[in-house]
């Protein structure tokens, strides 16, 4: 089974050139890059790719294992089974994503993504070491046994990444309004990348931005986003990137006072304390609004 991204990886190293090249007669470089930064992701995605070799063939594995019990057989030369495939797919990675936000556990592999203060195509590359092998796979289980073959749901979860690929971009502002309704765009996706209080846990569309708008976590675009975490890892070690919440989970496991506490510090929301030191999303959200209720009252 041939892994389509490999195939893809000159069209990734030509277009990131490319955006460099543009952003450089823009004369806007280091609004969009930083060398140190770029150089990360990169690694990063080489690292991904070097991990995958492993990672992909358990969750080949798990899928082809659950697809022995599959409840319908539908056959694979029928056109519409590929477009069921397709919404299926970007379905699942809906939910995945945005429990990879909800979820601290999940979150610890995800967070590789958005560790960039950069938003570029060299962000796309930079891709989890741990997300396969800790179970992101899971979200999809349930495609095989009502019977896609897994062997077309690994193409599909590749065409995914393949087509998430070119929104990592600020030099498209806006795409056609029908399209925009439709599909994730760059705009759409710049938002989720966004470290502001208002774009935080947002628009976690694959292809399909319907799902955020269907089920409340969609945000229109505004302001330029600030990218990256809410607080920044200010290192450019690939080592770090890939393991730094990994490593405080097991600190605040070892300081937590019992094994409530531990279980909320690993499936609880990320930002999550019991002695209130960090904040959740809606935590940060609910000081915004009452902020702003008082500075309303005020004036």
């Amino acid at each position: 089974m041939k892994d389509i991204i490999l195939y893809a990886i000159p069209v990734f190293v030509f277009s990131l050139i490319a955006e460099i090249l543009y952003f450089r007669h823009q004369q806007e470089h280091d609004n969009h890059f930083k060398v140190k930064d770029t150089t990360s992701s990169l690694s990063m995605g080489i690292g991904n790719v070097i991990t995958g070799f492993i990672s992909k063939a358990v969750v080949f594995g798990a899928l082809a294992l659950v697809y022995q019990f599959r409840i319908f057989e539908p056959s694979r030369n029928v056109w519409w089974y590929w477009v069921l495939i397709f919404f299926a797919d970007d379905f699942s990675y809906y939910w995945f994503h945005r429990t990879s936000h909800q979820v601290r556990y999940f979150w610890a592999s995800h967070v590789v993504h958005h560790s960039s203060e950069f938003y570029n195509l060299g962000t796309a590359l930079r891709q989890t070491w741990t997300g396969n092998i800790t179970g992101s796979f899971l979200f999809y289980l349930w495609m095989p046994l009502v019977g896609f073959h897994p062997i077309d749901i690994v193409f599909m979860q590749a065409v995914s990444l393949l087509y998430q690929f070119w929104i990592h971009t600020e030099a498209i502002n806006k795409m056609p309004r029908f399209f925009e309704f439709i599909f994730n765009t760059p705009s759409h996706h710049r938002v989720h990348h966004g470290s502001d209080i208002k774009y935080l846990d947002k628009n976690h569309a694959g292809m399909l931005i319907i799902w955020d708008r269907m089920f409340g976590t969609f945000q229109a675009e505004e302001e330029r986003p600030k990218y990256g975490l809410t607080q920044n890892l200010a290192t450019y070690n690939i080592f770090s990137i890939a393991f730094h919440e990994w490593k405080s989970i097991v600190n605040d496991i070892s300081k937590a006072p019992d094994w409530k506490t531990r279980f909320g510090y690993v499936f609880g929301p990320p930002g999550w304390s019991h002695d209130g030191s960090r904040k959740t999303t809606e935590q940060l959200r609910e000081e915004m609004r009452t902020s702003e209720q008082v500075k309303d009252y005020v004036e």
